[in-house]
């Protein structure tokens, strides 16, 4: 495709392009986790940009694990937006951000695990299967 006088090539951006403004300004980046209006103690809705349902089972099923859980969902709102909505309720004065701090750290313990897992039982195929290992 040919280049008119106002077109120009444009360079790759480096790892954290836009953290910084030119002038060295840091740059406020838009939040990745909101808490929605209407939300108590005990029951909350949140908001969670640039995801989608691979988080959102994966979370609601470590949170619905816990026993100081009423209820806990999530919706994608619209398949063209790249929002992920939870919503947690609690029993007897439990924290709903202590539920979710709690589930977002068993299911990152949980991805460990699978890592560990697929890796050790890698590892063993390669060893036990040589001439099966791709060249690098």
């Amino acid at each position: 495709m040919a280049q008119t006088d106002g077109d120009r090539e444009m360079a790759d951006a480096t790892a954290g392009a836009d953290a910084n403004g030119a002038d060295g300004e840091f740059v406020r980046e838009k939040q990745q986790l909101r808490l929605l209006p209407g939300s108590t103690d005990t029951a909350a809705s949140f908001a969670f940009e640039k995801e989608d349902h691979t988080l959102g089972n994966a979370l609601r099923y470590m949170i619905m694990k816990n026993p100081d859980v009423e209820f806990c969902g999530y919706s994608i709102p619209h398949p063209s937006e790249t929002v992920m909505n939870l919503r947690i309720q609690t029993w007897d004065n439990v924290s709903v951000f202590d539920v979710l701090r709690r589930g977002l750290s068993d299911l990152a313990d949980l991805c460990d695990v699978v890592e560990d897992k697929f890796t050790v039982a890698r590892d063993e195929f390669n060893t036990a299967h040589p001439d099966r290992v791709a060249s690098k």
